[in-house]
This record gives structure tokens, sequence and C-alpha cells, in this order.
């Protein structure tokens, strides 16, 4: 039978409460974006603030810092001293290029090692003719204080400075450290290592390190155009900035002995930082961090932290 020209067909009761479940779920969906839009997510960042006679500043409050990702101003929520234990490996030349430098060497880290074992891990390596883990991560001072003793330049060896932080790196994952720190103690001359700045600073990157250089230097050192040396000054330069960590090049080797314990200082007093992202679909990549008070220096990661 045809149907009349004109006719109305029916309502199909399946297909209307089909239509109204779309609808439905489409605004929940968007209240849901709306709302996670809205909220924010906690992020951490470990920060040092010194003077400009590099003194760790400690009476900060949160309202003196300035967090920005990608340019976007974020929430300081809390800001206090950071006391999460630290798991620090020291890197020490023991080239033949270092030879003069090993006893005030020796005395920066007596010092080093007795201002931060208690609470905290930290491991010595050297580097010179190959990576060689002196001391095991330990909080013991004796064992620390042995150690350092042992430290003698090895004659006719160079330098592997980015092999000995490549494998740093991957040891401090394998432990999962929470609050990994890497100090280098280096001399200026020939490098012998042949990793690729760009893959040691991705993987310093993703170890979450804090990396530290305490550099001697040697005025034009030999062998200072070749490609391993400019890969190492890349990694010192960029590393450094890019993790928040200090690099000091010193003129004498007794700055040695001077630079470790202001490192020290500037560790045991460093602010815990915690301050509110929004949720995005896409991460920020850039972190910066600054304080309202003149004349100080703040040194935190530049990388945004991820989930």
């Amino acid at each position: 039978m045809m149907t009349p020209v004109g006719a109305r067909f029916p309502a199909r009761p399946g297909r209307a409460v089909a239509l109204l479940g779309l609808a439905a779920a489409t605004l929940v969906i968007l209240q849901t974006v709306q709302l996670g839009a809205r909220q924010a997510v906690e992020r951490r960042v470990y920060v040092s603030v010194v003077d400009d006679k590099g003194a760790p500043v400690t009476d900060l409050t949160p309202a003196d810092f300035i967090v920005r990702e990608d340019g976007a101003a974020r929430e300081v929520l809390r800001a206090g001293r950071a006391t999460d234990p630290m798991q620090i490996t020291v890197l020490v030349d023991d080239t033949q290029a270092a030879t003069p430098a090993i006893l005030d060497e020796r005395k920066g880290l007596q010092a080093f090692v007795a201002a931060l074992n208690e609470g905290h891990e930290i491991a010595l390596v050297t580097f010179g003719e190959r990576p060689t883990i002196l001391v095991e991560y330990t909080p013991t001072l004796a064992r620390l204080t042995a150690g350092i003793d042992r430290i003698f330049s090895r004659p006719g060896s160079g330098s592997y400075l980015l092999e000995a932080i490549l494998e740093t790196t991957k040891g401090l994952q394998k432990r999962e450290a929470k609050r990994p720190v890497i100090v280098a103690l280096t001399t200026e001359g020939e490098e012998f290592s042949n990793d690729y700045y760009v893959t040691v600073l991705e993987a310093l990157r993703k170890s979450r390190a804090q990396f530290h250089a305490i550099i001697r230097s040697q005025g034009d050192p030999a062998g200072a155009t070749s490609d391993a040396v400019r890969n190492r000054s890349f990694v010192l330069a960029e590393g450094t900035a890019q993790s928040g960590g200090r690099r000091d090049y010193i003129l004498t080797d007794s700055a040695f002995a001077t630079k470790l314990p202001e490192l020290a200082a500037e560790l045991k007093n460093q602010y815990l930082l915690v301050y509110a992202r929004p949720q995005t679909l896409i991460p920020p990549e850039k972190l910066e961090v600054s304080v309202r008070r003149p004349g100080l220096i703040a040194r935190a990661s530049t990388v945004a932290s991820t989930p």
C-alpha cells in the first residue's frame, strides 16, 4: 500500500532515545573537558637561591618566587627548605693533567662529604683512563673519607668525563633516585670520550639530575678544537644551565678547596618549590624560576616537569 503524499511517519522511540543519549554524552564530555581545564596539578622543582657573593639565601617565602612555563605565569603554592634525601655522584678528575690539583681536590671533597653525608648518599667516581667507581653510594663518612684518600692521578691517562656522566645517569635511573645530583670536578685538556653532546644532555634530562661542574681552566688547553672537547664544552655549559646546576671556572688549584664547600652549602639550603599547572593536552616545555628580591640569583631546571 502506498503512503499518501504529506503523510507523517510516526516517531521511532529507539531513535529518539539514541539521540537523547548522544546529546547527554556530548554534554558530559564538554563538562569534563571544561572541568579538567579549570583543575590544576601540582609540580615540584628544587631551586637554589644565592646572593651576589654566592651565599645561600634562606628566608624566602612563596610570594618571593615567580614561576613561568612557556611564558605563562603559574601560582606558587608552597616554598620551603628541601629535606628529601639526595643521591650525589661526584665525578673526580684523576687524569695526568689533574696531578697538581689532586691535594686540593681531596681537601675540598673532605669538606663536601662532611657537610652532606648525613641523611644523603654520596658516591665517588673517577674518570681518568676510564670511569671507575671508587666508593659506592653511602652515607657513611668513614667510607667516603677513606675513598678520598685513595685519589691519585693516573700517569699517562686522559679524560673520559662524558662517558662517566652517561654511566652515572644510567645508574641513577636504575636506582630510581628521587633527588639525583651529579658534581663534576674537571681540568681542561683533551677529552677522549666518543659521546655526542646531544646524547649526554638527553641522558641528563631523563635522569632528572642536577648537574654541577667545577672546572680548572688551563687558558688555551691543548686539543681545544677537537670534536670531543667541543662536545664536553657544550655539556658543561648546557647541562648545568638546563638542570639548574652551577658552573664555576677556577684559575687556581686551591679553588677546589673553597668551591666545593660553597656548593655543599648551596645544596643543603635548596628550596622545594611547589606550583600549580592547569591541565592541558600539550604539556609545557620550558620552565623559568626567578625571585622578586633584587640582587639574588635563582637556579632551577629549565625543563618543565612531566608526570
